[in-house]
């Protein structure tokens, strides 16, 4: 059985020129490198990319960049995905990542009216599916390119 995690206040900030170099130095646990590629290919992906991903640091209670992630909206459905979610390793385990995904369901839908999200990660990956699962998204059954699909729709 797991111990509950503490929440931790976190902020996001979009990724600028102050910040952007403590986000490329984001370092993952060995155990997650094979589902998450390092934060400058997602900081180029977001810059050069074509799927208008938006780069935000997740920002622990001091200011310090404990994470990443990043969101676009899919035209087809409306729906906010998120993506290259990122918690320093020597941050892991503490409850940012959880923090970090609910306050961008709360930017999203309070700035941009968003109530629908979507995320996908690698099936073999069971510490995301169970945040994810925890956080309320469902697996839809959807895959993109290997990885399983889980949805989140907020109401009210």
């Amino acid at each position: 059985m797991t111990t509950p995690v503490t929440p931790v206040p976190v902020r996001l900030a979009p990724v600028d020129a102050v910040n952007w170099r403590a986000v490329t130095a984001l370092t993952v646990a060995e155990s997650q490198s094979d589902w998450v590629a390092a934060p400058a290919y997602y900081l180029a992906l977001c810059h050069y990319g074509e799927a208008g991903w938006q780069p935000l640091a997740v920002l622990d209670a001091e200011g310090d960049v404990v994470g990443f992630l990043m969101w676009t909206v899919d035209p087809a459905d409306g729906a906010a995905w998120l993506g290259g979610i990122i918690i320093d390793a020597a941050r892991q385990g503490r409850g940012y990542g959880r923090a970090a995904v609910r306050a961008a369901l709360g930017l999203l839908s309070t700035e941009h009216g968003i109530s629908s999200f979507a995320l996908s990660y690698e099936p073999a990956n069971t510490a995301a599916r169970r945040c994810y699962a925890g956080l309320g998204f469902t697996e839809t059954g959807e895959t993109e390119d290997t990885e399983v699909v889980a949805r989140l729709h907020i109401t009210g």
